[in-house]
């Protein structure tokens, strides 16, 4: 397994109170819920309770960022991660899904002030996407989880030192 290449300086634990959303694509099910079952051991392992968490399944990537919307509007959750893999094929769809997909929840986050990480693969080949998934580069769905409690801890940061206000 790969070592990783942003490790945090120093040791992470999510806010007691901390909630959190998952959103994950169904669509190469090997592949995402492999990433599925490694943010959820990331976020056990760094304190967040299960009864603190909420997982939401769609058909595939493109509807990710419509998800994490709704799950971001909603007021509930500190962050939100979401999950899936893009495969490069034989035609212009990747493009078209990678691109509207990243572009879509990267607005998500701009739009609501709710940290929406982006834990989707877009790889040439499926070996690729197991590699990333649990394989030789570890698994992007824990460092997804990771990412998702540091914004959180980020957000709480700002609210204390007065830069901005709490989310409830």
């Amino acid at each position: 397994m790969s070592q990783d290449q942003n490790p945090p300086l120093r040791e992470v634990r999510a806010p007691a109170d901390a909630r959190f959303a998952i959103v994950w694509s169904r669509f190469n099910y090997a592949i995402v819920s492999r990433l599925l079952d490694g943010a959820k051991a990331c976020f056990s392992e760094h304190g967040v309770d299960p009864s603190a968490l909420y997982v939401a399944e769609v058909p595939g990537a493109w509807e990710l960022p419509y998800a994490s919307q709704q799950l971001a509007k909603s007021g509930r959750f500190d962050a939100v991660v979401a999950l899936g893999a893009i495969i490069r094929g034989g035609t212009p769809h990747f493009d078209y899904v990678s691109q509207g997909t990243a572009l879509g929840i990267g607005r998500v986050a701009l739009d609501t002030g709710v940290a929406v990480v982006f834990g989707v693969l877009t790889t040439d080949d499926e070996a690729q996407a197991m590699d990333r998934a649990g394989g030789d580069h570890g698994n992007k769905g824990r460092d997804a989880a990771l990412t998702a409690i540091e914004m959180a801890l980020f957000d709480r940061k700002l609210a204390d030192d007065g830069i901005t206000t709490k989310r409830a």
